[in-house]
């Protein structure tokens, strides 16, 4: 093959240069990836990734976080019921994050049973987090905004009961995101997972005391209103993630994301900050342990 020949978009990227100053991915979906977990946390170690928030979308995906981070101490699981999925629960549909395989009768007392089996698993000690948790208003229309919201405060309170961090995930859905937040009171710790608003949105979540948690897709050439987010946010309310395998950083978006890629976007924002990379980095570490509280 020619030198000059693009690279295979199903390759993974190659390893960055490692980190001087060991930091966390603080929101990654390690059962999405290729590979076994071993492979995946001794790659990312090799590069300066030496802890990874395992995240569950499902009651699937949520008990294999809380069984995985209970077998390796670099790993801490956050649980929930992704807000994709209530709708799903209760029209009994299990297409989507749902690996259940078959249909279950659905309604509220099917979302309401899954939510006891999320609150069991909050109160795990190595589940550090309840969430990803939230709206979206990408996926579900009007029909799904209900069971998304009673979801969602549903596991605020679970959040809150347990003395766990809150993980928040909002797309087109800023406005209402913030008010039940507002309306229930967030958690102690609230992190507002792959940040998608503007900059003035993030001067309103540190205010409120957030955590704003930015992905690869800061480093993206249409997210202007990202990088001019991480301008202005507070450095000790910074966090990074991968949400690997989504949202790989440039200039390998579209291909295989994983833990060991956070130093590209520990660059990438750096940058923006006009800061060096070992002092983003060490205030990463330390933000990303005191927000979910390992």
């Amino acid at each position: 093959m020619p030198s000059n020949a693009p690279a295979d978009k199903n390759a993974a990227p190659p390893p960055p240069e490692p980190l001087r100053v060991p930091v966390a991915d603080s929101h990654t979906h390690l059962d999405m990836q290729s590979g076994t977990v071993e492979e995946g946390l001794a790659k990312a170690a090799s590069v300066g990734v030496t802890t990874v928030v395992q995240v569950g979308c499902d009651l699937a995906g949520s008990r294999w976080a809380a069984e995985t981070a209970a077998a390796y101490d670099n790993v801490h699981a956050a649980v929930a019921l992704h807000p994709n999925e209530a709708p799903r629960i209760v029209h009994g549909d299990p297409d989507g994050w749902s690996r259940q395989g078959a249909r279950a009768p659905g309604g509220d007392a099917a979302l309401d049973e899954a939510l006891a089996e999320i609150d069991r698993l909050a109160a795990l000690p190595q589940v550090k987090a309840v969430g990803e948790t939230g709206l979206d208003y990408f996926r579900t229309g009007e029909d799904g905004k209900e069971a998304q919201e009673r979801s969602f405060r549903a596991h605020i309170e679970i959040a809150k009961r347990h003395g766990k961090a809150l993980v928040i995930h909002d797309r087109d859905a800023h406005a209402d995101v913030l008010r039940v937040l507002k309306e229930e009171g967030a958690p102690e710790r609230t992190v507002f997972h792959c940040y998608s608003g503007d900059a003035a949105m993030a001067e309103i979540c540190a205010e409120a005391g957030y955590y704003l948690s930015f992905a690869g897709n800061v480093t993206f050439k249409n997210a202007q209103n990202l990088r001019d987010a991480l301008a202005v946010a507070p450095l000790d309310l910074v966090l990074v993630e991968t949400d690997a395998p989504f949202l790989t950083p440039a200039p390998y978006r579209g291909r295989p994301n994983a833990p060991y890629l956070i130093p590209v976007t520990v660059r990438a924002m750096a940058a923006v900050r006009g800061v060096d990379e070992d002092t983003l980095a060490t205030a990463l570490a330390a933000n990303t342990a005191r927000a979910f509280g390992y």
